[in-house]
């Protein structure tokens, strides 16, 4: 792990003044992965409820003002820059090559009063196909029901991108509103699937309709203290 303050954003995040759409899209991931609801947010801001939904899907107001994008990035935890900020405003730091090949993650909030991200250097990442910086999250691994796959307190990179799971692997879903690490495997004919432990004190739950399912994203990088 890099010990580094908050990075600015990576090629595969929207750089500052670049893209509003992307900072709509890092916007709405940010809010999907902390439970926050649009409307909670708006007030949060001062603004009438509808206020942040409306910048997410239908882009208006075209961008966020400087104040909105300050209180938000205080309440996610995040560098102000992934919401758009020009780099003048974030920190100034002297130039290290180290540090630009490092990538900032924010965590999944379990609770309202977590906050934080994790930064890892970039090369830990670079055999991870397909999978973009941008959807990437963190979440510790609670519970001993994968083990010996995941111990309790593992640290897992989730891939966002992969919230509608289409192949097996490993994924964080939300189970009677607590978030787990669980097996998906999917049947190939019926598309059905079978939610299992690879602690077998844990039974499976086979023919599950993955319409009905709150999937997180799928677990692609795994790190843990020895």
């Amino acid at each position: 792990m890099c010990n580094l303050p908050p990075s600015s954003p990576g090629p595969d995040q929207p750089a500052p003044g670049e893209s509003e759409a992307g900072v709509r899209k890092t916007l709405e991931r940010l809010i999907r992965n902390s439970g926050d609801g649009y409307a909670s947010l708006s007030r949060l801001i001062g603004r009438n409820p509808a206020y942040i939904q409306q910048y997410v899907k239908r882009g208006v107001p075209k961008r966020l003002s400087e104040e909105d994008r300050r209180r938000l990035a205080q309440h996610f935890g995040v560098n102000e820059t992934l919401l758009g900020a020009p780099l003048a405003l974030s920190p100034r730091i002297s130039p290290d090559p180290g540090r630009h090949n490092c990538v900032e993650i924010p965590r999944i909030r379990v609770t309202r009063s977590d906050s934080g991200s994790v930064v890892l250097d970039r090369s830990l990442l670079r055999d991870l196909p397909n999978v973009r910086d941008n959807w990437l999250t963190a979440y510790q691994v609670e519970g001993d029901s994968m083990a010996p796959t995941l111990r309790e307190g593992d640290l897992v990179l989730v891939d966002t991108a992969e919230a509608h799971p289409s192949r097996d692997g490993i994924y964080v879903l939300e189970i009677d509103s607590k978030l787990a690490v669980k097996r998906l495997s999917i049947n190939p004919a019926t598309r059905m699937v079978t939610i299992s432990s690879d602690n077998n004190s844990y039974p499976p739950f086979p023919n599950c309709d993955p319409a009905l399912l709150h999937t997180i994203g799928r677990v692609v990088w795994l790190g843990r203290a020895i």
